[in-house]
């Protein structure tokens, strides 16, 4: 039974100490502004969120699933008027037993990957809209599908200067664009609507709740639907600001074997221009 995680422990603080050492100077911003630029998936600017989603009696064995995201975001500049942002998913995953003949594992699941088109000098309502890919990176059956997926993805949110309130919402939907591997055809969707308040100083409330749906499977046992919310804040490392966030999320709606609690803490490395 392979129960060890240093490995992606040590993957992790290398690419952090990667990212640390080669960070620009930067114009100034307030925390504030920095926490808004933050919440929104599209910003123009180059970041590296480490998210941590630890899944509470998972699996027919009540087991703990954790799966760490790895998820930098590169915006490319097309011209005065549009950008591409890009938005890589690579998720270290630690799988429970599934059961009494079945081991834990550990490994790399299916990497996710969007780019979206958006504007570059948006007003008051934010868009982005474009791909999304499904990367067969799984480094064991037990962690993702063998197929490759594509299918749509768009963004829309409100930030206003002066309000405290950024919200919007993520959606997604990938298809399998083969069925002759491992896992089989599948058709998969995502709903993250998100809401924060932002106080003076870097300090926000929270809900980033990501709904998820399996169009394949049974009418009462397709759906994710989590509840909760937590907290987050700006802090900086010399001069490179780092959102950090925490929060919990409860699963009102979920398939057999689902998970029914899920704690989500993360660390966003930032790179505003």
């Amino acid at each position: 039974m392979n129960q060890s995680f240093n490995p992606w422990r040590s993957l992790v603080r290398a690419l952090a100490i990667t990212v640390l050492g080669c960070a620009p100077a930067m114009a100034e911003m307030s925390a504030t502004d920095l926490a808004k630029l933050a919440q929104n998936p599209v910003g123009n600017l180059i970041s590296v969120p480490f998210q941590n989603n630890t899944n509470l009696n998972y699996g027919p064995e009540q087991g703990t699933q954790n799966i760490l995201n790895i998820q930098p975001v590169i915006p490319i500049a097309i011209n005065d008027d549009w950008n591409i942002i890009t938005r890589t998913i690579v998720p270290v995953v630690w799988m429970p037993s599934l059961g009494p003949e079945i081991d834990s594992t550990s490994g790399i699941g299916d990497t996710v990957f969007t780019a979206f088109l958006s504007p570059a000098k948006p007003g008051k309502w934010i868009w982005g809209a474009g791909p999304v890919a499904q990367l067969p990176t799984n480094t064991s059956d037990e962690l993702g599908n063998g197929n490759w997926g594509l299918g749509p993805s768009f963004v829309l949110l409100r930030i206003e200067h002066g309000n405290p309130w950024v919200y919007g919402a993520l959606v997604n939907n990938v298809w399998s664009l083969t069925n002759d591997q491992h896992g089989g055809y599948y058709n998969n969707g995502l709903i993250q609507p998100f809401l924060n308040y932002n106080f003076k100083g870097g300090l926000y409330l929270t809900s980033a709740p990501i709904l998820t749906v399996d169009w394949t499977a049974d009418s009462d046992n397709r759906w994710t639907i989590p509840v909760g919310g937590g907290v987050g804040k700006i802090f900086h490392l010399g001069k490179l600001p780092v959102n950090t966030q925490l929060s919990a999320y409860y699963n009102a709606v979920s398939p057999d074997n689902g998970a029914d609690w899920q704690i989500r803490a993360q660390v966003q490395l930032m790179f505003p221009k």
